[in-house]
């Protein structure tokens, strides 16, 4: 098994939710750590725990944000982070994977499957090796608890149920990090 450490720079959680039913918005989270064991000959193996700054979310205004830090959605006064943890890893095709896991928000666990591509492992500019992956799912956000909404005079509501989650991750082998090489 590699120790695989994040790549801040290159790595992005992303989401985004439907508005009014007419409108999707976007967000993001700045702060996020990423610890990933992987085994490249036996891809099932692998093992990611990440931790998520429930207080970088940054949808690109200000008020919207504050609100999603209030208690109505993440309650990030007292629940600051949101975690995955992988339970289980399964190939589908060539480089796609099923990563299970257990999501945690607001302190409600619940399982999660991110239907994740591996890029690829390249060498990068220090002479160490990167590794990079994308992941999508889809969450029902009530099921953790963030029921807020606002009924619409039309129909519908102010905020979809359904989250589209996004992830791009770019991560270098640990053996590069311990000698200061990939800190650039």
């Amino acid at each position: 098994m590699s120790t695989w450490q994040l790549d801040q720079a290159h790595s992005a959680v992303e989401f985004s939710a439907r508005h009014m039913m007419v409108s999707t918005v976007r967000g993001r989270f700045d702060r996020f750590t990423v610890d990933l064991e992987a085994d490249e000959q036996a891809p099932e193996r692998a093992r990611v725990v990440a931790r998520i700054d429930a207080a970088s979310v940054d949808t690109g205004q200000e008020q919207r944000d504050g609100h999603l830090r209030s208690a109505d959605f993440f309650d990030v006064e007292h629940h600051p982070e949101i975690v995955f943890q992988s339970t289980s890893v399964k190939r589908i095709a060539g480089n796609e994977f099923e990563v299970a896991g257990d999501l945690t928000i607001r302190g409600e666990t619940r399982p999660l499957v991110l239907r994740t591509e591996f890029q690829g492992i390249v060498r990068n500019l220090q002479g160490g090796r990167s590794a990079g992956f994308s992941a999508d799912a889809k969450i029902n956000r009530t099921d953790w608890g963030l029921t807020w909404n606002v009924a619409l005079e039309s129909g519908g509501w102010l905020v979809a149920d359904e989250i589209k989650v996004h992830v791009e991750l770019e991560v270098v082998e640990a053996a590069q990090t311990a000698t200061g090489i990939g800190a650039a």
